[in-house]
């Protein structure tokens, strides 16, 4: 008998027979499963490949009907005599499987849910889309959810289904194109991906899942089923306290950190450390250097293992490079119990366009821009998300959250802030669209960077986030209900390519650069800022730290020294990328450890000491952080002696009480007899020298301390008169009164 015939088939339409059996059929729920008739129930499934299935009743384990073959490709169907709870016991030609039909489960998402992801405002879409894991009617599976609202059939597909997109088409919810389908019996650790086949009826690459929380490590791309409980974390008293540990006034030194290639294994064929590893060696070791948060290039799945995880296609999921979800936040929790944050880069401006990520999603321009104009970078070959779909900002907004809630993270750096503003960033004429107003601005960025930054505040238990913006757009900190975009700090990249094209001069030349050294502090105060000294810096033929300093091997290292002792003693919170820290000679390479056996070397050991003692310093002096965005805690007591290229701030606290002095010479001429004014008398400790002997300097300094002179200088009331070392930056505290 034809399916067209076949009174199993009654009320189906032979079209749509065809449809389901060749994969092409948008809503499965029509055919398949239970259906109620005037003589009793049809069950119907879809099994291509079994040689028999069977109906067998919940609860008493008997078989109630033998399902036919209705068509040769795998279609079968039976009749029961009445409404019932049942399983499949499906014959395979090597084994038997008994399992409840997919197709037996109502609809799954809640009105509520559907209404919230329309909207954009669904912040918790990583426990609503993507794979879930639960119970429905007793039953263990995995719920299935996806946003393709222009796709003709979706399927999940995996190795449960031996990835054969007819098996497992899903429902369609047309309110908001959420397609949906319950799979009984899989549990975490399946690997899976959506089959799709677009508006125009073309059948689409396998696609990995927008939602996923856990992905297959590279160059595997599919997407894998996360545990969904939540992680035991220990780490109460940090959460409790972290907001007061992450303000304008505290304390903030970040060591920026690739984990693929800050420590491998050379004699496990040059292998990355996994979280495990890493928690047990990165985290003492930032700890025992005093840096207060490890700052993690991006860890959401990525394809391309070049881009440093900055064309990221996972924005839900820690990439399976090192290790699972699971051992990424005990990662992040031991970092909370020894007192270290963990800041995430987080990429919201882009994305690869990788046929199996999120380009033409279910074959329409979903996620980006359908022009190339508002749509393309060019710089980076990548597609730009279309912030002014509703859909598109919460998915992002709620990507954000998933990292501080799930994972405890505690500040998103994000990463190009200034591409996303701009609408013109880096084209030429006729190359961009304008704003509905003929402006150069992003507004749909502008709105979506408010809207981030406020649920943050509101949800953020003390998070915070931390723009990467390289022009002087205004009020990038300003609070949003003061027209800002609501970040909390800003790198500030203006003061690094100042200061290092000032370090990069040959001493001689730099007279003739002195303001270079300076400007920086005429906006220190408009934003809140990080003084970066990232990744960036240290790759694409620019040198390492180490190498961008002149002169010979002794001054190299001292201008080092001297420069980073200018920094820890500027206005502005501190990052340095990992490397840094031991004056690696060579630039990041991202396949290849730190050369850690430069520490051997006493240079580079010094170096080290030097940065460990500037972290200590910085943290215990109120006078170097806590007035970082207050300029009363600011004055030059130098900043005019470009003859001799020094330079002296004055840095004190809000109480008044803790006050210090930096000076640096720039110069390798050493200066003797140098006087600077200072505002209180007494004895003033030397409390750093960057050319003190254990940091391989040549030793010159001012016996620990000096006693303030009655004798006004640069405006204030008493003087020093130092001793400064070539090549050297110097902290002095005031100890009172003598």
């Amino acid at each position: 008998m034809t399916p067209r015939h076949d009174v199993l088939l009654a009320g189906t339409d032979p079209a749509g027979i065809q449809a389901l059996i060749e994969g092409r059929h948008g809503d499965p729920f029509s055919i398949l499963g239970q259906h109620s008739g005037d003589q009793g129930s049809i069950v119907r499934v879809f099994m291509p490949g079994a040689t028999a299935v069977e109906i067998v009743e919940i609860g008493s384990g008997r078989e109630i009907a033998r399902l036919r073959l209705v068509h040769a490709d795998g279609l079968f169907a039976g009749r029961l005599e009445h409404q019932a709870s049942y399983k499949l016991r499906i014959h395979w030609p090597d084994a038997v499987q008994e399992t409840e039909d997919p197709y037996s489960f109502g609809p799954l998402l809640g009105d509520l849910d559907l209404h919230l992801i329309g909207q954009g405002t669904h912040y918790e879409l990583s426990h609503v889309l993507g794979a879930q894991p639960m119970t429905i009617d007793g039953v263990p599976g995995v719920r299935f959810a996806v946003w393709a609202p222009n796709a003709r059939r979706v399927s999940v597909v995996g190795d449960f289904n031996s990835w054969d997109g007819r098996r497992h088409p899903m429902r369609l919810r047309r309110e908001v194109g959420i397609w949906e389908l319950f799979v009984p019996r899989l549990g975490p650790g399946e690997r899976y991906k959506y089959e799709l086949i677009g508006p125009h009826g073309q059948l689409l690459p396998q696609k990995a899942d927008p939602v996923a929380r856990s992905g297959e490590a590279a160059p595997g791309t599919a997407s894998v089923v996360a545990r969904s409980e939540p992680f035991a974390w220990t780490d109460s008293e940090w959460m409790s306290n972290r907001a007061a540990r992450q303000t304008d006034a505290s304390a903030i030194s970040v060591y920026e950190v690739h984990a693929g290639s800050w420590m491998r294994l050379r004699e496990e064929e040059n292998r990355s450390l996994d979280w495990t590893e890493l928690a047990d060696r990165l985290i003492p070791y930032v700890v025992g250097m005093g840096f207060t948060h490890i700052e993690l290039l991006p860890i959401m799945e990525y394809p391309f293992g070049g881009s440093w995880g900055y064309q990221p296609l996972g924005l839900f999921a820690p990439t399976g490079r090192y290790g699972t979800p699971d051992d990424f936040a005990e990662f992040v929790n031991r970092c909370h119990e020894a007192g270290v944050g963990v800041i995430l880069d987080w990429v919201p401006a882009h994305f690869p366009t990788d046929v199996w990520g999120l380009a033409q999603f279910d074959g329409t321009a979903l996620y980006e821009h359908q022009d190339p104009r508002e749509g393309f970078h060019q710089d980076w070959n990548t597609l730009i998300y279309n912030l002014g779909r509703n859909e598109v900002k919460g998915f992002l907004i709620a990507s954000a959250l998933h990292w501080l809630e799930r994972f405890h993270i505690d500040a998103l750096r994000v990463d190009a802030v200034a591409s996303m503003l701009y609408r013109d960033y880096s084209r030429k004429q006729g190359e961009w669209i304008p704003n509905k107003f003929g402006g150069r601005e992003n507004l749909e960025a502008i709105e979506f960077f408010k809207h981030l930054n406020s649920i943050i505040a509101q949800r953020g238990r003390g998070a915070i986030t931390i723009a990467e913006e390289s022009t002087a757009w205004p009020g990038v900190t300003q609070p949003v209900e003061e027209g800002g975009l609501g970040f909390t700090f800003k790198w500030n990249m203006g003061w690094m390519h100042d200061t290092l094209h000032y370090m990069e001069q040959d001493p001689i030349y730099r007279s003739y650069n002195h303001g270079a050294f300076t400007f920086g502090m005429i906006y220190a105060y408009s934003e809140r800022f990080i003084l970066p000294l990232s990744h960036d810096e240290v790759v694409h033929g620019k040198g390492s730290l180490i190498r961008k300093m002149p002169g010979d091997e002794w001054q190299r290292f001292a201008n080092l020294r001297a420069y980073f002792g200018y920094m820890w003693a500027h206005p502005g919170k501190k990052l340095l990328f990992m490397g840094g820290e031991i004056a690696q000679n060579r630039e990041w390479n991202h396949d290849a450890s730190i050369d850690w056996d430069l520490l051997d070397h006493p240079l580079h050991a010094g170096v080290q000491r030097l940065v460990r003692d500037l972290n200590r310093v910085y943290a215990s002096e109120p006078a170097l952080h806590s007035t970082d965005s207050d300029p009363r805690g600011f004055a030059w007591a130098v900043a005019d002696d470009s003859a001799n290229s020094v330079f002296a701030m004055l840095r004190t606290a809000g109480d008044g009480g803790s006050v210090i002095l930096a000076v640096s010479n720039m110069t390798p001429v050493p200066r003797t007899g140098y006087r600077i004014g200072v505002p209180k008398a007494g004895l003033w400790h030397e409390i750093v020298n960057t050319d003190a002997e254990i940091y391989g300097g040549s030793n010159m300094g001012n016996g620990g301390g000096l006693p303030t002179e009655d004798a006004p200088s640069h405006g204030q009331p008493f003087s020093l008169t130092l001793r400064l070392p070539p090549l050297s930056t110097l902290l002095f505290r005031w100890g009172g009164r003598s």
